[in-house]
This record gives C-alpha cells, structure tokens and sequence, in this order.
C-alpha cells in the first residue's frame, strides 16, 4: 500500500535550506576557528582545545532540555518552528563575536571572551536550532521516503554549503583586508546570509496537527498529549536510555562529528605537509561534490532495498576501503590517489548522511509503539548532541594534538614532530571513526524492529 504524501517538491527543497543556514556557523567554526584564534589573536592551540572541551560540558546537559522544552511547545506555529525561528538570531550574534575577538585585550581576557561566545553558541543558540530543525523531519511528515527525500535534499544544502565555506573562505577574508579585519568581516556576512535563510527555511514548512502524528481521533489525541505533556525530564530520559537505536545513533553522530572536527587541521596538513593552503578547497571539493551526488540517489536506493539498512551498512564497508587507499595515498604523497580515494568515500558514505534524520525519525516511531509516548523532540536531541560533543571534542582534540606535537603558530616551516601528529589526525583518524560507525551500523536494525512491532499489532 501506497504510503499518504505530505510535501510538495518546494516544502523539501524549503525544509533542506535550513541546513545551508545552519553550516554557515559549523562549517566556519570546524574550518577555520582554530586558525584563526592560533595565527590572527596569537592563543595557543592547546589552551584553546582545554576551552572547547570544558564548554562542551555545558553543552551535554543542554541537548535533552531543549528537547523537552520543544516537546511541550503549544503555538500556532507548532512545536518546532517557533524555536528554530528565533534561535538563529543568537546563532549569528555569537558567530560575530566569536571571530570578533578584541586584538587589544590581555590574552587572558582574549580567552574569557573566546569561551564564553563559543559557549553562548553552542549550548544554547545552536543547540535550540539545530534540536528544532532535526525534529521537523519527524513532525511534517509520517511518509518514511518523504523522511529519506528531507535528509537527501538537507545534507545536498549541507555539503553544498561547507564546499564553498571551505573553498572561498580563505581567499574573501583575504579582499576584506585580511587579518582580524577580514576575519569579523567574513563571520557578519555569513551570518546574514545564515538569518535570512534559516527564515526562509521555517515559513517554508508546516507541522502536522497531534491527531495527525498519533493516529487517533481528536478527543484521544487530546489525551495522548496531554499525559506526553506530563512526562517528566527524568521520565523523557529514561525513554531515551531504553531505546538502544537512539543511543546507536548518538554514538554514530559523535564519531561522525569528532571525524570533522578533526577534519579541520585539514587547513594545517594542506599548508605544511602538501605546502599549498588553497588545495583545501579542491580536497573538499573531492570529498563533499561526490555525496552531494549520492545524496541525490539515496531515496532511490532505499526504495529499491526496501531500507536503509543495506544501503548504509554496504556504503560504510567500501568507504572503509577506500579510506585506506586514502591513508596510503597520504604516505605516498601522491595527491591524484588522496583525490580518488577521498571521492570514492565519499560518495560511499553518503547516504547514511542523507537517511540519518530519518533513522532518528525511526527509533522515535518504536519509543511510541513500545510505550505509547511521543518525545520527538527530545528524541532528535541526539542530532545536536551528537553535532556539538562530536564537533567539540574534534576540535579540543585538534587543539591539544597540534600542541603535543609542538606547533609552532605561524611558522614558515613546522618541525617534523608536528608534521607526524598532522598525518595522524588527517590520515590515520577517519578511517578509525568509520570502523567505529560500522559496528553501531551492524547493528542499527530499526526498521525491522518497527515492522516486527506492526505486525504483532496488526497495524498494515
């Protein structure tokens, strides 16, 4: 039977603009925020790691409230919208602060300012936006390829995005005067651009009705979501804790972000291993143009296996592979092979990008078939969780490694012990996050556990 359509092509394509809004602020902070603080304001990396990694602390309890506080919205915009609406204004006010550092304070003070926007950002602003955007997915439609087609057309807008961030980011600060002028120049027009479209992005979509989400008639559905209504935050928690594939999918956003906030030496290795920083926009290119391509396929593919679990276990396996051809390649320094090597995995692990909101949408579908209790918001917690820990401690890590392995800020030439930690953090540190999301993808079979529980319901 044919599963009832929600959207129209411009509610979709609408809905995955909010993720060009969003990877204004994450794909510059993930690219450039440790060089900049590093080789503009002079901080040392491995202080501004400890920073980042202490901010992440409040950003952990943080995910969680915002989802409950979403779940327990009433407005005519709906649950969602209201917060992804306002929360932007935040997102951009921070986003200029963060690459406003004041160049004639004490570094001390420099440091204080730098966490306490950073923070600002991420455990609030960034947080009530982002848990908001992901749980639309759940809320404006109950069509499962509709969900598939969200995700595919979000992470195109997604990856589209960070390409050009890092592709023209360096050479624009550079025609705005360079240094710290160019810098904050850069961070308010990206964070224009970001407002404007994150609202474009809202009014383009609306939320279903409770009666629609739940499946019963008005005066039930009253009911149902008035005892949702009393779950406490503990309770919420706990439905959380019992959900294995939510936890799976925590595990999997985390390693996939700390994966790109590691990437974010990506700027590093190109100026002093392949002693060229304008190759980072090529090397993003090689690795984002080909899963914007798979994303375009990725609703095919999960039609024609009947599900996502095939495709994303499959892709991540060859893109295992092809991440080792990578590392060689590195070791080889021969950049054709890093080239073929980065498309290839690229475009293997680009469908789970485009599926993960809807396996998110998935696990949420079995908290209510096995305890009658919707928590979407709360549920889609774990796409900001997994975003700002995973994205956090990436970048702490970057910070602490690059100081370990003794970086010299702006030097012309880095001695080799910091040349060796480069090649590990760029080489050596994906193919390790993508062995760890293939045993969470082994064993992320929430479809099926849904249709088991439909069947013994007697629910088509």
């Amino acid at each position: 039977m044919n599963e009832k359509r929600y959207l129209k092509w411009y509610n979709k394509v609408g809905y995955g603009s909010g993720d060009l809004a969003a990877n204004m602020v994450y794909a510059l902070l993930t690219s450039f925020v440790m060089i900049y603080l590093t080789d503009t304001v002079d901080l040392n990396a491995g202080v501004i790691g400890i920073l980042i990694m202490f901010s992440k602390f409040a950003d952990g309890v943080t995910d969680i409230f915002f989802g409950r506080l979403i779940d327990k919205t009433k407005s005519k915009m709906g649950k969602a919208r209201p917060w992804m609406l306002w929360s932007y204004v935040g997102n951009a006010v921070c986003l200029v602060a963060i690459f406003a550092v004041p160049m004639s304070w004490g570094k001390t003070a420099q440091y204080a300012f730098f966490f306490i926007a950073y923070t600002l950002l991420n455990a609030v602003f960034y947080t009530a936006n982002n848990i908001a955007y992901a749980s639309l997915t759940a809320l404006i439609t109950k069509n499962g390829n509709e969900r598939v087609q969200m995700g595919s057309i979000r992470f195109m807008f997604s990856l589209a995005t960070n390409l050009v961030v890092a592709s023209i980011t360096v050479n624009l600060v550079g025609s705005l005067g360079g240094g710290a002028v160019g810098w904050r120049s850069v961070a308010l027009i990206y964070a224009i651009i970001g407002l404007i479209v994150n609202t474009i992005s809202v009014f383009s979509v609306k939320e279903l009705p409770d009666s629609e989400l739940m499946d019963q008639e008005e005066g039930k559905t009253a009911d149902a979501a008035a005892e949702a209504e009393k779950l406490t935050f503990l309770d919420s928690f706990k439905l959380l804790m019992k959900n294995k594939y939510y936890l799976l999918i925590c595990v999997i956003y985390i390693f996939t972000y700390v994966q790109t906030g590691i990437a974010g030496v990506g700027i590093y290795y190109m100026t002093y291993v392949l002693g060229n920083a304008s190759l980072l926009g090529l090397f993003s290119m090689a690795q984002m143009f080909p899963m914007i391509i798979g994303l375009a396929f990725t609703p095919m593919l999960v039609a024609k296996l009947k599900g996502m679990y095939k495709v994303n276990l499959g892709g991540y396996t060859l893109a295992f592979i092809f991440r080792i051809g990578f590392m060689i390649g590195g070791y080889m320094g021969s950049i054709p092979v890093m080239l073929v090597c980065s498309c290839l995995a690229g475009l293997c692990s680009s469908p789970l990008t485009g599926d993960l909101n809807a396996l998110i949408a998935a696990a949420s579908d079995w908290t209510y078939k096995t305890s009658g209790k919707r928590v979407d918001g709360t549920m889609f917690s774990c796409s900001s969780l997994g975003i700002k820990v995973g994205s956090g401690i990436g970048s702490a890590l970057s910070g602490l490694l690059l100081a370990i392995g003794g970086y010299v800020n702006a030097a012309p030439v880095q001695p080799q012990s910091a040349i060796n930690m480069l090649q590990f953090m760029y080489l050596w540190f994906p193919m390790i996050s993508i062995a760890i999301i293939w045993l969470c993808l082994k064993n992320l079979k929430v479809e099926q556990a849904n249709a088991e529980l439909d069947a013994k319901a007697g629910r088509k």
